[in-house]
């Protein structure tokens, strides 16, 4: 754990990232000492016991895909199944890993075939994804020619799961940070921020939008996946406890609210290029997720409600820049 951060801050400090080395040493050697009393010790041992091998093929383009099935002999194929699945649970993917199919609850690649199409050519860019989960549409921006990715999420499994993954490609490009956007400061260093199924978790959108756009270079793309309801620039759902279940949803605005925010913090040129309802062919239960999904957070007598009686979840695209 102690060596999984020391080529990124090498590798930022000769670029216009490097302001963030005032502040992300320190913050990540108390994540460390926070880490160390939860289940970090479990899956730590998971990630050194994965097995070494000769990654042959690499496939990014069009799905995540890291080694073929008989780059692994039977014996090791059940063991690293076996250990990939004790960090379940796995929630945004597929991966494909030495013909193992890690069968996510969300199917993340029809998002990312939802948005390709919309944004600029990632070629040569440097891009953030700001909650980021385990990192699968980091390799994918990669994947797309990106030359520096970096991901931030605070979650614990989720930098794990990201290091199982990148134990099969170890790509210096590709980085995911244990840290939440708030301790990020105004680096203004980036070609694309991506933000996707976050908005709605924060307390502030407001201040979320701004802390989004301090990220961005001048002329720099914002790429914003959120839920949103149908309504005018003044509807905004605020569940009175729980939406779909989830107790950290606080604001759902309507498109035309959210491009209303987006234009008081000072996007330009914002644009909804996607909105869909969230199908059970998108978000379910496997066998790498065995909790809940989104068929239980439904009316199950109206599928159009969610179980508290809003709006089912329906998700919208933004593009915008600075």
């Amino acid at each position: 754990m102690n060596n999984w951060f020391n080529a990124f801050y090498a590798q930022i400090a000769q670029t216009d990232l490097s302001p963030w080395l005032e502040t992300l040493p320190s913050q990540l050697r108390h994540w460390q000492k926070d880490a160390a009393h939860g289940d970090m010790p479990k899956w730590e041992k998971v990630l050194k016991n994965l097995p070494q091998t000769e990654t042959q093929h690499i496939n990014i383009t069009d799905k995540v895909e890291f080694g073929l099935a008989n780059e692994l002999s039977t014996g090791l194929d059940k063991k690293t199944t076996h250990l990939l699945k004790r960090m379940m649970p796995w929630r945004k993917g597929p991966y494909f890993i030495h013909g193992i199919h890690i069968d996510t609850e969300w199917r993340s690649d029809w998002k990312w075939e939802r948005l390709l199409p919309h944004i600029s050519p990632l070629s040569g860019k440097t891009v953030l994804d700001i909650g980021c989960g385990s990192g699968y549409h980091l390799w994918r921006m990669r994947g797309e020619g990106a030359n520096f990715v970096v991901g931030i999420d605070p979650t614990d499994l989720f930098l794990c799961q990201f290091q199982a993954i990148k134990h099969f490609n170890p790509d210096p490009l590709v980085h995911l940070i244990p840290v939440g956007v708030e301790a990020l400061p105004e680096l203004k260093a980036f070609d694309t921020v991506f933000s996707m199924g976050v908005l709605y978790h924060r307390r502030s959108p407001i201040d979320f939008l701004a802390q989004l756009k301090a990220q961005l270079k001048p002329g720099g793309e914002l790429v914003l996946e959120t839920l949103v309801i149908e309504g005018d620039e003044q509807a905004v759902l605020m569940p009175t406890d729980r939406y779909a279940k989830m107790r950290n949803v606080w604001y759902i605005p309507s498109c035309e609210a959210l491009k209303l925010w987006m234009t008081r913090v000072g996007f330009k040129d914002i644009k909804v290029v996607n909105e869909d309802t969230t199908t059970l062919g998108e978000q379910r239960a496997t066998d790498w997720m065995e909790t809940e999904s989104l068929e239980d957070f439904l009316d199950p007598d109206d599928k159009s409600k969610t179980i508290e009686g809003y709006p089912a979840p329906r998700r919208a695209i933004f593009i915008a820049k600075v």
